[in-house]
C-alpha cells in the first residue's frame, strides 16, 4: 500500500494529526518512531483517564514505559465546546455515528480552545529509556500509533482533552432535556398568563365591521331574479290530495320563500344605500 494510499484511507482528523507530526521538528527521530510503530513494536496502548500508558519494545529485552498526555480543558471550557456542539445537531449526529464533523476544531477555536496541539512542547511525554532527547523514537511511535486510534475511535482525541465518550454524549443529552423542559415551561407560563376571553368567540357581534368602507371598493347591485332555490330545484315533498288544490306541497313552498327571498334581497339592497327606516 503506498504512502498516498495509506493517506486517502485515514479519516481526516487522522490525517490531521500525522500532518501536525510531520510539521515539527526532530524529523529524524519521529520516522524512526514511524518504523518502530509500522514494524509492531508498540506492544500494549491504553488509556488511563487523559493519559495514555503504552509499552514500547526496544533494544533491551525488557519493554520501555512510555506515558503521554496532553493539557485537559477545565469544567467550564468544556462546558463552552458542549453548548457550542449542541446547537447544532450535525456534530451530535456525526459523533453518534462515531464520525468527526470536519468543522469540529471551529467549536474550539470559536471558543479559544485548540482540539490539536500546536506545538511538539504542548504534548507532555516520558519513556523509561536511557535516551535523553524527548521525544525519543519510542514515544514517537506512540505519536504514529494513536494517529490510527484516533481514525478508529475520533472520541480518543476528546479523551486526551479530558472528556470520555460517554460524558460528551450524556452532556448533549442533559443539555437538550433542560432546553426541552424550559421550552415546555414557557409555553406554559405563557398559557397561563393570558386571560381566557381573548380566546372566546362573542357570536353576536363575531360579524360586526364598525369601521367605514372605502367607498371606491363598494358595489351595491339590485337584486336579481334568480335566487339560491332556482338553482337548487323544487323541494321534493309529497303531493297532496287532487281534489283539494292543483298545487303541490313543493309549489307552495317555493312560492313563499321566493317571496320571502326576493323581500330580503330588496331590504338588503336599501339598508346598503342606507334607505328607508330602522
Amino acid at each position: 500500500m503506498t504512502s498516498y494510499t495509506l493517506e486517502a484511507s485515514r479519516e481526516w482528523w487522522s490525517q490531521r494529526w500525522l500532518d501536525l507530526l510531520d510539521s515539527y521538528r526532530f524529523k529524524k527521530r519521529l520516522e524512526r518512531g514511524r518504523n518502530y510503530a509500522r514494524q509492531g513494536n508498540v506492544l500494549s496502548i491504553e488509556f488511563k483517564g487523559a493519559k495514555v500508558l503504552a509499552r514500547v519494545q526496544g533494544s533491551d529485552p525488557e519493554p520501555y514505559k512510555v506515558s503521554l498526555s496532553l493539557d485537559p480543558f477545565s469544567e467550564e471550557q468544556w462546558g463552552y465546546v458542549i453548548e457550542t456542539m449542541s446547537q447544532k445537531s450535525i456534530f451530535a449526529a456525526k459523533l453518534l455515528a462515531g464520525e468527526m464533523p470536519q468543522n469540529m476544531e471551529d467549536v474550539f477555536t470559536s471558543n479559544g480552545l485548540s482540539l490539536f496541539p500546536f506545538t511538539l512542547s504542548d504534548v507532555h511525554s516520558k519513556c523509561s529509556c536511557p535516551d535523553k532527547a524527548n521525544p525519543c523514537k519510542h514515544v514517537a511511535a506512540i505519536y504514529y500509533q494513536l494517529g490510527d486510534r484516533f481514525s478508529e475511535d475520533p472520541f480518543v482525541l476528546f479523551q486526551l482533552r479530558g472528556r470520555t465518550k460517554e460524558q460528551i454524549i450524556s452532556d448533549l443529552r442533559d443539555l437538550r432535556s433542560k432546553r426541552i423542559e424550559t421550552s415546555a415551561t414557557e409555553t406554559s407560563e405563557v398559557q397561563e398568563s393570558t386571560p381566557e376571553k381573548q380566546f372566546s368567540i362573542e357570536i353576536g357581534s363575531f360579524w360586526q365591521y364598525d369601521e367605514p368602507l372605502e367607498s371606491s371598493l363598494v358595489v351595491i347591485v339590485p337584486s336579481i331574479s334568480e335566487t339560491v332555490l332556482d338553482v337548487l330545484g323544487p323541494i321534493p315533498l309529497a303531493k297532496e290530495e287532487e281534489n283539494l288544490t292543483s298545487l303541490t306541497a313543493a309549489d307552495v313552498v317555493m312560492k313563499y320563500l321566493d317571496t320571502v327571498y326576493k323581500d330580503v334581497s330588496q331590504k338588503a339592497v336599501l339598508a346598503a344605500m342606507n334607505v328607508g327606516g330602522g
